[in-house]
């Protein structure tokens, strides 16, 4: 009987043995498999990904903001949990490396109906389980929950970098809209002041009414936009509130100018990306944790070996369980094999193996989109610098053209309509200089957060609390 018992116990490790040879697992030369370009459209001379990014901006109020988010921005505590939920589920993970006990006290009374006596037991036992990592399960488990734990803190990092660039922007947002704010108040009193000297003019007789109705109107539409645009500086000192956890304090006070990009920024090599940008770390290291899950999967399959013992006692007064003389242990260890479950184990195997890919296809498009989102970034600040050299030019050329329309006007040479056009051109070649220098400046942070680059030296990265 023992030997018929034993075959099919040996049987089915040799199964399993010989399933643990063929695991589906991703390829060691993953990554290297990928066909990745070999440099970027428009390289740079430099090969190395440019760190300390802030500093490029020479902002210290900037820099203080950015310390003051990464201190009190409530996203960026919450992923800091997050990162620690991750951490202690690592640790329970590992827990199942070592045994388990358990201790168990249990008194109950009976009573005999015939004899009508009473019966007191108390029990006390010491309980051990231990699961042996038979064919490296449990070590696949804590595989993925270790890799789980770097994605999480992977992701932290990348909210980290995310939220320096939002504030960094959002900073230069504020001082494009006081500068705004600031030419449309100067536009509205330079409207103001032809308006006293057309009206003076029609009083005179030298000019029409038309032209009186005609400059009244350019006062309401510069006095329009001064509103509008105060309103949206407000906006703007808001958005960046909240960033820092400042909000609802409202003493945000801006006195600075959009610093000028004059330096090319570093670049790298395409491939550093995979281990520089931290969205694509944490994708990797998921796309690696889902592969550790369909081990596990399949291993789920086979037998597992289980080792439980005790070491109690029973008797009726509470004083005589710790008697050494009355004290009884057992050893029993146990293989349990699946055998039938209706396919329940395969599918979760194949389910795994299907989470798998799609975390595979995630990983892949989140690597090309990190190249694409370089090149665009590369792309739009060429075209930006073209546009500022050439508005530059143009804004020269409208306030010369400005100047000279209007005192043709009062010499008689031209229509009122010839200033108003001349104001116009003038007015929009002005706000775009400013607009496309903070467009330059916001690209320039998408340039460096799409290029995984620390944005500070590494004596000064602040950790969030």
């Amino acid at each position: 009987m023992g030997v018929l018992l034993k075959k099919p116990i040996v049987l089915s490790i040799c199964l399993a043995l010989s399933g643990c040879m063929n695991i589906p697992k991703l390829a060691e030369n993953y990554q290297e498999s990928i066909n990745l370009p070999a440099n970027w459209q428009q390289q740079s001379e430099s090969m190395t990904v440019q760190d300390n990014w802030l500093a490029q901006f020479g902002d210290e109020n900037m820099m203080q903001l950015v310390h003051q988010a990464l201190d009190k921005n409530y996203a960026l505590q919450a992923k800091a949990f997050q990162v620690a939920i991750k951490e202690q589920q690592l640790i329970s993970s590992g827990a199942v490396f070592w045994p388990s006990f358990d201790v168990s006290l249990r008194s109950s009374r009976t009573k005999n109906t015939q004899t009508e006596t009473l019966t007191t037991t108390h029990s006390l036992n010491l309980n051990l389980s231990y699961e042996l990592d038979l064919w490296g399960k449990l070590s696949d488990a804590d595989r993925q929950a270790n890799l789980d734990f770097l994605a999480e803190q992977a992701l932290f990092m990348q909210a980290k970098q995310s939220l320096v660039a939002q504030v960094a922007t959002a900073w230069f947002k504020i001082i494009e809209a006081e500068q705004l704010l600031k030419l449309y108040q100067k536009r509205a009193a330079n409207a103001e002041q032809n308006l006293i000297i057309i009206a003076s003019g029609y009083e005179q007789g030298l000019n029409s009414a038309l032209d009186v109705y005609l400059t009244r109107n350019e006062v309401n539409n510069e006095l329009s936009r001064v509103a509008t645009q105060q309103a949206e500086l407000v906006k703007a000192k808001r958005i960046l509130e909240r960033l820092t956890g400042a909000y609802p304090a409202g003493e945000l006070i801006v006195n600075a100018d959009l610093p000028k990009l004059d330096s090319a920024i570093s670049l790298g090599l395409p491939a550093n990306l995979l281990t520089k940008k931290p969205a694509l770390v944490a994708s990797w290291y998921q796309l690696l944790a889902k592969d550790a899950n369909v081990a596990y999967a399949h291993k789920q399959r086979f037998p597992a070996l289980k080792l439980t013992g005790s070491l109690g006692n029973s008797d009726s007064e509470l004083k005589e369980l710790l008697s050494p003389s009355s004290l009884a242990w057992s050893l029993v260890s146990n293989i349990t094999a699946p055998i039938f479950n209706a396919g329940k184990l395969a599918a979760e195997q194949e389910r795994a193996r299907l989470e798998r890919q799609i975390s595979e296809q995630n990983y892949l498009d989140t690597l090309f989109n990190a190249f694409s989102d370089v090149e665009n970034a590369l792309t739009t600040e060429q075209s930006l610098q073209q546009r500022y050299i050439t508005t530059v030019r143009a804004q020269e050329n409208a306030e010369a053209a400005q100047t000279l329309a209007f005192e043709q006007y009062q010499s008689g040479l031209v229509e009122y309509t010839t200033v108003l056009e001349s104001q116009k051109r003038a007015f929009d070649a002005q706000s775009s200089v400013i607009q496309i220098k903070s467009q330059l400046l916001s690209n320039r942070i998408n340039l460096h957060l799409a290029l995984g680059g620390a944005f500070s030296a590494p004596s000064e990265l602040v950790e969030a609390k």
